[in-house]
């Protein structure tokens, strides 16, 4: 059997009716919600001009991130060469060390690294220079390092630039090192040799 809104089973019903409780916007006196800001219908241009703001803001947003990466990624770039220049000393460094060397190397000192003729032979350090040689030197001349306070090694042409500040620098530790108490407890202060190298 089909049903027919408002009919059961053929027979007709009356509509229900509910009883609502009567609204009263100021409740004892008082204005709970403002009806003028409730019912305020806002203007669709206002709407559109909202939007592009909030679009506006979120293209500064976009534009700014991408600036911030695009920092971060050259950043990462320069301490990548940095790495790799840091990586090409040390393998330098530890090439140097393992010259023949028959003499106690002294930090400060330059160093003169010779090949000797006989391919069989290692390269090996040498504290005479080709000038001093003359045309009698026997083994082809390297290079000129000279051997720095943390055992590193500078090439010649380089000591003018790398040498000063880094002897200046452990000149200061020594400095502080011999200066400082017992109370220090032996423990050594970086804001304190830093002011000793700038002095």
């Amino acid at each position: 059997m089909s049903v027919v809104p408002g009919h059961f089973y053929g027979k007709p019903t009356e509509a229900a009716r509910v009883n609502l409780v009567e609204t009263n916007g100021t409740p004892l006196g008082h204005e709970l919600v403002s009806v003028k800001r409730a019912h305020f219908q806002s203007d669709p241009q206002t709407l559109v001009e909202l939007a592009q703001s909030v679009q506006n803001a979120n293209d500064f947003v976009t534009a700014g991130t991408s600036n911030k990466l695009l920092l971060i990624a050259e950043q990462i770039k320069f301490l990548q060469m940095q790495a790799q220049t840091v990586l090409e000393e040390a393998r330098r460094d530890q090439q140097l060390h393992s010259a023949c060397c028959n003499m106690r190397k002294v930090p400060g000192t330059v160093y003169y690294l010779y090949q000797p003729r006989s391919k069989n032979k290692d390269p090996h350090f040498s504290l005479l220079s080709p000038q001093e040689w003359g045309d009698d030197c026997p083994n082809e001349f390297l290079g000129a390092y000279k051997l720095e306070h943390d055992m590193s090694w500078t090439p010649f042409e380089l000591i003018s630039q790398k040498s000063p500040h880094l002897n200046k620098m452990m000149a200061a530790v020594k400095a502080y090192s011999r200066s400082s108490t017992s109370s220090d407890n032996g423990h050594t202060s970086a804001k304190s040799i830093l002011a000793l190298a700038d002095s």
